[in-house]
């Protein structure tokens, strides 16, 4: 069974112009994404996707391995699937191209839990802590069932907890989960996706993984301790800095 990880990227990001080229610590954000999936154990190879020139000749220079595609996808999964007649692997890997600090181990372990459960998808999610990211639209929030398949994704505070003040949810209710944005498909999951016309729901949240859900695709939410790092903003990228 063979695994490629795939890192779409593109250059023309509306709320942090130019971000994967952006420097981190004297390397482009994208190449410290590259370099942090290449140390997987799991993974066969490790590529970036991209409509840029300029994004193709940075990273081949410092020895990646990139595909051009369509300056037309609108998202990351499309981009892979667009790759399929050129990718001979059974499990694609998605990271994003702005996480700088996605763990190796992380993504070894969606690999692992796709081998264990045949899942349609897998992804991440991180338990939340604080009250006041309950709250945040930019956190996407997952309602998972007893055995981690995800029930639904939402930028709303989910699940709703009666009874107690918002600010008590954390304490009094449920866990609470947020999502990463990393994504693991089957072959054959993929290869369905440029079918699979938007629902309302996907529509509505503007989140492209409930295009899956509501055409029936099981979807694997493994929890981690790592937490993301979101870089949209010069704010963003000056925490990323001190981070590093």
């Amino acid at each position: 069974m063979s695994v490629s990880v795939i890192i779409p990227a593109r250059l023309d990001s509306t709320r942090l112009p130019r971000k994967a080229l952006l420097d981190l610590g004297g390397k482009p954000m994208l190449q410290h994404v590259w370099e942090r999936a290449s140390k997987m154990q799991k993974a066969d190879s490790v590529a970036i996707a991209t409509d840029s020139e300029e994004i193709r000749e940075r990273a081949e220079g410092w020895g990646a391995t990139v595909h051009m595609t369509s300056p037309e996808c609108q998202s990351g999964t499309e981009r892979l699937a667009e790759l399929l007649p050129k990718i001979d692997s059974q499990f694609f890997l998605n990271v994003q191209g702005d996480e700088p600090f996605i763990e190796p181990a992380l993504l070894d372990s969606l690999v692992q839990v796709w081998e264990d459960t045949g899942c349609d998808l897998v992804t991440a999610v991180f338990r939340i802590h604080d009250s006041v990211d309950i709250f945040d639209p930019n956190l996407v929030k997952v309602v998972r069932r007893a055995d981690g398949q995800a029930m639904y994704f939402s930028r709303s505070p989910l699940p709703y907890v009666r009874g107690f003040s918002q600010e008590n949810w954390i304490a009094e209710g449920p866990a609470f989960w947020a999502h990463i944005g990393v994504y693991g498909y089957a072959r054959e999951t993929l290869s369905r996706y440029t079918g699979l016309t938007p629902g309302v729901l996907e529509k509505s949240e503007k989140l492209e993984q409930l295009r899956f859900l509501e055409h029936g695709f099981s979807i694997q939410a493994v929890e981690t301790a790592y937490e993301p790092l979101g870089i949209d903003t010069p704010d963003d990228l000056e925490a990323a800095r001190r981070r590093l």
